[in-house]
């Protein structure tokens, strides 16, 4: 399988349940037992919004590196008319680039640049 050729919806419907995965293990871990509670926080960090804003912020740092952005780019700019109502379409399109370089780094089988990406969302914390 050549993972350059993958689709980029393909590789963020894959890194969309592994983000989610890691938001939903870290709360867990904090000993949070309510279904309600676990919800409400995950919300802040699996919207759309929340997922721009950290993908934005680690441009802006120069976390990633050139493939690793050039990625998220394939997948910002993938041309798509569809996006949720509860947010804006470039919102959408740069949570879909995270999604999407979180989806192919877990097929290239580079599970530690997945865990150092969520520790910097998580603000430094894993599970």
């Amino acid at each position: 399988m050549n993972i350059k050729e993958i689709n980029v919806l393909v590789l963020a419907y894959l890194g969309d349940t592994i983000y989610e995965d890691y938001i939903r293990k870290y709360f867990i871990s904090k000993g949070i037992n309510n279904v309600n509670e676990l919800q409400k926080k995950a919300v802040n960090y699996v919207s759309a919004k929340n997922q721009a804003m950290y993908v934005t912020e680690m441009l802006d740092n120069d976390f990633f590196t050139p493939s690793e952005v050039d990625i998220i780019k394939r997948a910002r700019n993938y041309k798509t008319t569809s996006h949720p109502k509860n947010c804006d379409i470039i919102t959408y399109k740069y949570a879909t680039g995270l999604e999407a370089l979180i989806g192919y780094l877990e097929l290239d089988n580079k599970k530690d640049r997945v865990d150092e990406i969520m520790k910097y969302i998580l603000g430094g914390h894993l599970c």
